[in-house]
């Protein structure tokens, strides 16, 4: 019995508590919309606060109005508008979560492609990361995903509203964009190259001819190519794409003067030692007992199958007991 009136005191002064923190908390939100009552007057104050670039402030009055009036008239202009005040908040993702979800809302809307450009945009600036404010990395070797989101954001702006007043400048970023893609898969093909993996990098050699015509990278690629096919032996390939490199990008600096292709690549091979001290200690280059460099006569492909063609067919029985050693 001596325990109950304690018990109830705990249970008062826990209601007690849980009531102050309701009533700070209405205090405090009372305060930061005191005197608004209506939804134009919200939507006002958040414009004036996102005019004088206070877009945190102007992100919370945005979110109010419409959890207060999320039928009002200012409501998908609040949408749309919010999508900005993120942006240049520089919370990157809030701002292409918000323009898509006014996409999902208001596909009809007359501020919709708005909404695409702002979520391109908001890739696109995300890509560039904030390191690239204060260092200098090369964009072309970072994580092609946000480019790719981006160039896909710009692509249906231009496929849906190509008269859109931001139609012009999706498109240059767009070219910029691809120009990027197209030197990562260069940059790619090197590692598989410095690698010894001849048939991966030639691939993306490849890739980059195909799907990326009109970038600077497109010379670049046909130059993996025909170092690819000379490291495999393939010199038949090696001179098709040669022949293509010297046509039509004479001055590329995979030719000298006289239009010599000129091998690029340095093999490695990091050591134990190399990988451990992260390249400090040792040594991570090597010369590689591969197809020829320097061109031979004939094709070297074609050597291996004179060779295997005039091969005897038949072996001694010392020969095969041996496994060779004596013939």
């Amino acid at each position: 019995m001596t325990n109950r009136p304690l018990k109830l005191s705990l249970v008062l002064v826990a209601s007690l508590l849980i009531s102050a923190c309701g009533w700070f908390g209405d205090d405090e939100d009372a305060d930061e919309f005191s005197g608004l009552s209506t939804e134009e007057q919200f939507y006002r104050r958040a414009l004036d606060q996102l005019n004088g670039q206070s877009f945190n402030a102007a992100i919370s009055t945005y979110q109010a109005l419409e959890s207060r009036f999320p039928f009002g008239r200012f409501a998908a202009q609040a949408q749309i508008e919010i999508v900005y005040a993120y942006y240049r908040n520089n919370d990157l993702e809030a701002a292409r979560a918000a323009a898509d979800r006014f996409i999902r809302l208001h596909p009809e809307n007359e501020n919709v492609d708005y909404a695409y450009y702002m979520k391109g945009l908001s890739s696109f600036s995300d890509n560039r990361g904030l390191l690239n404010r204060f260092l200098p990395i090369d964009p072309t070797k970072r994580d092609p995903g946000r480019s790719r989101e981006s160039f896909s954001d710009f692509s249906q702006l231009l496929a849906l509203y190509p008269d859109s007043p931001y139609a012009a400048d999706a498109r240059a970023r767009m070219i910029f964009l691809r120009n990027n893609l197209a030197a990562y898969e260069i940059h790619v093909a090197n590692y598989y190259l410095e690698r010894s993996a001849y048939i991966a990098a030639l691939r993306r050699g490849q890739y980059v001819v195909e799907n990326f015509q009109g970038t600077p990278a497109v010379a670049d690629g046909v130059a993996i190519m025909i170092e690819g096919y000379l490291r495999l032996g393939l010199d038949d390939l090696a001179d098709t794409s040669l022949a293509l490199l010297r046509e039509n990008y004479p001055q590329h600096e995979a030719l000298d003067d006289s239009g010599n292709f000129i091998i690029q690549t340095e093999i490695t091979d990091p050591s134990l030692l190399y990988t451990v001290t992260f390249g400090l200690i040792g040594d991570n280059r090597f010369d590689p007992p591969l197809a020829p460099t320097t061109r031979p006569a004939s094709s070297g492909s074609q050597q291996i199958i004179d060779a295997q063609v005039q091969a005897p067919q038949g072996r001694s029985w010392l020969s095969i007991l041996t496994l060779g050693i004596f013939d």
